[in-house]
């Protein structure tokens, strides 16, 4: 199969062309090693979805973090139906995490929590149990989700 320009989604090293990906965010290393956040914010089809994707890929195999880039927009189709989001969102976080992560660093069985403390208790439980520092800022179209869910992530 001949390589291709890929304009519609996550690119693929080997299939479709592109330039590397984790010189684009240079500050990146530096601001996780200071448990800092960043946000990223560019025009269409400049690599929003790719770059983060790769860095989560070159911070995991690093061996110090277990970092998952994942997509929020499973919570959009859920409205104010909060509780469903958050389901949305941690069912999309375990589908993630079984595809990029080894074993031993992915999530535990989500424990019950109320609607008001759902992600929140998940991702406490899977901080506590993985033997790596989480990198889970890597939340594609975080503005997708609609109502209160939106409210919990930027929290």
């Amino acid at each position: 199969m001949s390589r291709r320009f890929n304009t519609a989604g996550l690119r693929r090293p080997g299939i479709d062309y592109m330039i590397p990906a984790a010189p684009r965010l240079p500050a990146a290393p530096g601001l996780i090693d200071q448990e800092g956040y960043f946000v990223v914010h560019a025009p269409r089809q400049t690599g929003k979805t790719t770059t983060p994707h790769a860095l989560a890929n070159e911070l995991t195999a690093a061996g110090r973090y277990a970092a998952l880039h994942f997509s929020c927009e499973l919570g959009e189709a859920a409205g104010d139906d909060y509780g469903a989001a958050q389901l949305g969102i941690l069912g999309e976080i375990r589908r993630r995490a079984e595809l990029a992560l080894p074993a031993e660093l992915r999530p535990p069985v989500w424990p019950r929590a109320s609607e008001a403390d759902l992600l929140a208790a998940a991702l406490t439980a899977w901080a506590r149990t993985c033997p790596r520092p989480l990198v889970l800022f890597f939340i594609d179209t975080v503005t997708s989700p609609a109502g209160r869910t939106i409210t919990v992530l930027r929290a």
